[in-house]
């Protein structure tokens, strides 16, 4: 790109999908703005979007491929890299069977066109059932309510914010995060445009949030209870006779049921569990029933705890019978260019669910891949079927986890491991060779997944920015080199078929088809205005395909086109916690609850590489109320002991009322300080890892996502 150019495109680092625009400095740095023409994000950007020049010059970053020797890294060529790697994969596979070999594809996968596309083929071309990824220690719940309510597991509710009158936001953080399984930039303008339009927001979170300071009422609630609350919002809703699901009655199954479901779950019966006053309860529940239109949108806090599956499951059960579920200012669905839902089901599946369980704890495969809890046990419990290889693509299990050091050890007894990869971190040291991908200004980008889940129906094609080295591979030539010698163990055929795909199978030449056959398509009518690859390039700052609509019940992809409002797995699940309302609260003995934070400048581990990124004040502190802090006689600054029966680590205290009593937060992703990283930032910005201390054990036993929030902790202060 010449230094008087400006280039436009998406940032890729989060969810957001801020548009960008990019110029070239006099000394050759990148000067990164936000698109005020972007019909989506107009003209927001956060500082993660400046860093996007920082991934690309980083020193640190792997450009050829490297293998582990007993003195250290050496570089190797690709094809010595992917015979080796075919080689590998085969002989352990040969010797202990198709699901002694796993795979572990990380959050970054999803910002990813090509590892999108090419992602699915590989996985097949293993045979295996040992398929995990970052979505059990995140967005599982999500998909596993779409697939059991809507019958696809990208059918996913949106929060149709822009015309909201009440916002009800459990769990979330959208401020930091602009947006979660809501793909939402500049959330922060966008919330106070529902307050000057009269309406309302309202955050129920155990810590007084970024957003909870510009929400009009906060409420504080004790983690892990959230499945408490939505039961006893919906109990007012039925008891008071608020229920309306409007046009919905028509197509909506398990109505009843639920009204017996919720019958001893009233406010006043959780009050002592949720920590929530039942008067407060009351008042929620008959504002968002009696609001104009209403949405309740819950996240991470609410997905990663003991009922995650049922916390989703009751969000849109509570949409749904206040009516405020596909219609304006409700929970809507995108009708995105590129629609999954409609793409083939080997690239997009519709979802399943406990097809197969794990070898070990016999917990349930969704959507095709196993719980991540149990990944470390699949590698150190002995036995048929035990892993002995490993695949990771862009991920970092070791500190996104739970129960980092016992991965680490079951990652260190490998019979062989790969990771396709940009750095040797905490995971990928392990690994017997790591293959680097292009960074994403190198390469061309469309965002599928967040399309998907965007709370306005847009497209943007981003090209790449620079020329990638001849030395390099994208992460889909990756995928498709490698997918092809499994399939077809090298070879003549093999190498034809490779020369095809790249001739003819490229992301973009997919990405056209789909958006040709997409719901804006022109098709293959050469005299169509219909969207093409060709048209959407033309369009620099992005194509405004207008706000959502509603799409039921033609969006629905049960055999029957109904809503089932009451899946028999989540029925049945709220007999646990039946079971815990009925039981005395145990004495804490002083143990307090453990939540994680999410931070505007660090989404992901590998983001603490940038130095824009980690400067100014250590972010990786332990948060604690004045009252917890004072009776264990620490003071902001103070280093504090945290343990739990999977580890201890130490950190700086900062001392704030902005948490619950009783509750302490640390940030995820940190941890940098093992030994054979070679990430120069980071590592002077080592931080403690979370999953030093959650616990493998703790999951929601529907449908095994990691059970981070409510961890029990002991915090004490470090004597010199």
């Amino acid at each position: 790109m010449s230094s008087n150019s400006i280039h436009y495109r998406s940032c890729n680092l989060c969810e957001a999908i801020c548009g960008i625009e990019i110029s070239i400095k006099d000394d050759q740095t990148l000067d990164i703005r936000g698109d005020k023409n972007d019909p989506f994000s107009r003209g927001y950007i956060c500082p993660k979007a400046v860093a996007l020049q920082d991934i690309y010059a980083d020193k640190d970053r792997l450009r050829h491929p490297v293998r582990r020797t007993p003195d250290g890294w050496e570089r190797i060529g690709w094809a010595e890299a992917f015979d080796e790697i075919a080689r590998s994969i085969r002989n352990v596979q040969s010797k202990y069977g198709r699901n002694s070999v796993a795979t572990y594809f990380g959050n970054p996968t999803v910002h990813s066109l090509g590892a999108l596309l090419f992602g699915p083929a590989f996985i097949r071309s293993l045979h295996t059932r040992n398929r995990f990824s970052a979505t059990s220690v995140d967005q599982l719940p999500h998909h596993l309510a779409a697939f059991l309510m809507f019958g696809h597991q990208l059918v996913l509710p949106v929060p149709d914010v822009d015309r909201t009158k009440y916002f009800l936001i459990l769990g979330a953080n959208p401020a930091v995060s602009n947006g979660s399984m809501m793909t939402a930039p500049d959330l922060r303008n966008r919330m106070r445009d529902i307050q000057v339009g009269g309406g309302k927001v309202v955050v129920v979170d155990p810590r007084f949030t970024e957003t909870a300071r510009l929400a009009d009422r906060h409420l504080f609630v004790r983690p892990g209870t959230d499945v408490f609350l939505l039961l006893a919002l919906i109990h007012v809703i039925v008891n008071e006779k608020l229920s309306n699901l409007g046009r919905l009655a028509a197509f909506t199954d398990g109505v009843e049921p639920i009204h017996e479901l919720v019958r001893e779950f009233s406010p006043e019966a959780v009050a002592h569990i949720t920590g929530m006053d039942a008067i407060a309860t009351r008042e929620i529940a008959v504002e968002f029933a009696s609001a104009e239109s209403a949405v309740c949108y819950g996240r991470i806090g609410v997905s990663t705890q003991e009922f995650g599956g049922a916390c989703q499951w009751l969000i849109n059960v509570l949409n749904i019978l206040t009516g405020n579920l596909d219609r304006e200012g409700g929970a809507m669905f995108t009708l995105p260019a590129f629609d999954p839902v409609n793409a083939p089901e080997s690239l997009a599946p519709r979802g399943s669910f406990g097809r197969w369980h794990s070898r070990v704890r016999k917990l349930p495969e969704v959507g095709g891949e196993l719980p991540v809890a149990t990944l470390a046990e699949e590698i150190l419990t002995p036995g048929d079927g035990q892993i002995r290889s490993l695949v990771t693509f862009a991920g970092n299990p070791v500190l996104s986890t739970p129960n980092g050091r016992q991965l680490d050890e079951a990652f260190a007894g490998l019979d062989f491991m790969v990771s396709i990869d940009c750095y040797i971190n905490e995971t990928t040291r392990h690994a017997n060779i790591i293959l680097p991908t292009t960074s994403p200004l190198e390469r061309d980008h469309y965002d599928i997944a967040f399309h998907l889940l965007a709370i306005r129906n847009t497209a943007k094609f981003s090209p790449a920015l620079f020329e990638r080295s001849p030395e390099m591979l994208h992460d889909w030539e990756i995928l498709s080199e490698l997918t092809s010698r499994l399939e077809t163990r090298g070879g003549t055929l093999g190498s034809i078929r490779r020369s095809f795909e790249k001739r003819f199978l490229s992301p973009n030449m997919l990405l056209d088809l789909g958006l040709r056959f997409g719901p804006y398509g022109s098709k293959l009518n050469p005299f169509s205005n219909g969207l093409t690859l060709r048209r959407l390039k033309k369009a620099a700052h992005g194509i405004d395909l207008g706000p959502l609509k509603p799409s039921l019940p033609d969006r629905l992809r049960t055999a029957n086109k109904r809503i089932d409002l009451a899946p028999e797995a989540f029925v049945n699940d709220i007999a646990r916690a039946r079971s815990v309302l009925r039981e005395t609260p145990a004495d804490s003995n002083g143990a307090l609850l453990l939540i994680g934070r999410r931070q505007l400048r660090s989404n992901n581990s590998w983001m603490h590489n940038y130095g824009r990124l980690v400067r100014g004040e250590d972010r990786c502190t332990i948060m604690m109320n004045s009252q917890d802090a004072a009776s264990r006689g620490l003071t902001s600054g103070q280093n504090a002991s945290v343990r739990t029966e999977s580890g201890s680590i130490t950190l700086p205290v900062e001392v704030t009322d902005d948490l619950m009593p009783g509750v302490v937060s640390i940030p995820h992703g940190w941890g940098h300080d093992r030994p054979g990283v070679k990430l120069g930032v980071a590592s002077d910005h080592a931080g403690e890892s979370i999953n030093d201390l959650t616990n493998d054990r703790a999951i929601d036993p529907l449908c095994g996502t990691a059970a981070f929030n409510g961890t029990r902790v002991s915090v004490d202060r470090v004597l010199n």
